[in-house]
């Protein structure tokens, strides 16, 4: 029949390609082909038993799985905490440095008699930076906004991320270094301190000292607490009855003794805050501190100390208190004698600019707030530290 147009690569195709059989006759198919197909189907059918056997005699990762849309998404962890619990632990999973969750290390359990120790809750917080001079305000196992303020001034002063929160490396430094709770006998002394309070600013300029009136605000004073988290600790005792040899539960919150005077002090009116610092800028305390209520009041710049008076007296003048319809009655000064209860607490420390001091509060779980008639408010456990680090002459920076 002739040679084909090109060269064949298959000499196979060529035979059945270029010949066909005789007319009439058929040609018997070759056992070759029918030998190749045998040997490739039963290739294949091993090759699919060979890896259903190591499906099953092999362990391997879980995949997800194409019919549940969920499992295709990674594991949520918890949004990270920023403010302070009881509860404030850290989540069963830890990030990776590349942000994925993986199983965080078994935590050793804190033994809560053994010290120092990290703080558990939020009291214990509070109480450890209280002890420290770092004042979050009354203590309440409430934290918040002064407690975070507290937090942040703690994270400066240690060189730690500034972040407010009770962050793992805030808890490794935090530590209290004895129980939080102690025993409180109540004496003969502190119930003969007890009076009621004037009504009126004439009736509280007659009396010999202006003093506590209740045993419950003067144990809380004295625990530098809130009065409601003392009745909290001592739901049993009924505070209208106690007697002496009375004992109650109190938080523990002795500081330690000021070692240095200070260098200066800056208020922070935007914040609320007075902080003390040292020689070489060190942070020695850190106070709440409530401003004037009205913002042409509140002085900016540079003040210095003026004077400093332990259980002063105060002079009411009535042009200081326009509001007051006592006041434009009497069209007089008067002179109230010292205690807690004194609109200066137990502290006056003067400045530079006539008429405005730092000074005690007879009400000390509302500093912190924007309140005063233009002078800055301390707690009257804060203004006695504060006190013991000040001196004649020294500055004090009012910043916005």
């Amino acid at each position: 029949m002739g040679k084909s147009g090109g060269p064949c690569l298959n000499r196979v195709v060529q035979r059945y390609t270029l010949y066909k059989p005789a007319p009439g006759k058929r040609k018997a198919k070759s056992p070759f082909v029918f030998v190749l197909l045998t040997s490739v189907a039963g290739a294949l059918v091993w090759a699919l038993l060979y890896s259903k056997q190591n499906e099953r005699s092999s362990p391997r990762e879980p995949s997800p799985s194409p019919a549940s849309p969920r499992s295709e998404r990674p594991a949520r962890t918890a949004a990270p905490k920023t403010s302070l619990s009881s509860g404030d632990t850290p989540g069963p999973t830890a990030q990776t440095a590349h942000g994925s969750s993986s199983p965080a290390p078994p935590q050793v359990p804190v033994d809560t008699n053994h010290f120092p120790r990290p703080a558990l809750n939020g009291f214990e917080v509070q109480l450890a930076l209280a002890r420290q001079g770092i004042s979050p305000g009354s203590l309440d196992g409430v934290p918040g906004a002064r407690t975070r303020l507290a937090l942040v001034a703690f994270q400066q002063r240690e060189h730690l991320p500034v972040t407010g929160a009770l962050d793992a490396s805030t808890r490794s430094h935090l530590l209290l270094d004895a129980q939080p709770f102690t025993n409180y006998t109540v004496t003969a002394d502190d119930l003969g301190r007890l009076r009621p309070l004037g009504k009126t600013w004439l009736e509280r300029s007659q009396q010999g000292r202006l003093d506590y009136e209740t045993i419950l605000e003067l144990i809380a004073e004295k625990a530098q607490s809130h009065p409601r988290f003392i009745r909290q600790l001592n739901p049993s005792v009924d505070r209208t009855t106690v007697t002496a040899g009375t004992s109650l539960t109190l938080p523990n919150v002795e500081r330690s003794p000021v070692r240095e005077k200070a260098a200066l002090a800056r208020i922070h009116l935007e914040e609320r805050t007075l902080q003390v610092f040292g020689q070489n800028t060190n942070l020695l305390a850190h106070f709440p501190c409530s401003i004037a209520a009205f913002a042409e009041k509140r002085p900016v710049g540079e003040l210095h100390v003026a004077a400093v008076a332990l259980n002063p007296n105060y002079t009411f003048d009535p042009d200081n208190f326009p509001e007051s319809a006592e006041a434009r009655e009497l069209n007089r000064k008067l002179i109230l004698p010292p205690g807690p209860n004194n609109p200066v607490g137990t502290v006056w420390i003067g400045l530079d600019k006539p008429g405005y001091g730092i000074h005690g509060t007879p009400r000390p779980e509302q500093v912190g707030r924007a309140e005063s008639h233009g002078c800055f408010r301390l707690a009257n456990w804060n203004a006695e530290y504060f006190s013991q680090m000040v001196w004649v002459g020294m500055p004090v920076f009012v910043e916005p």
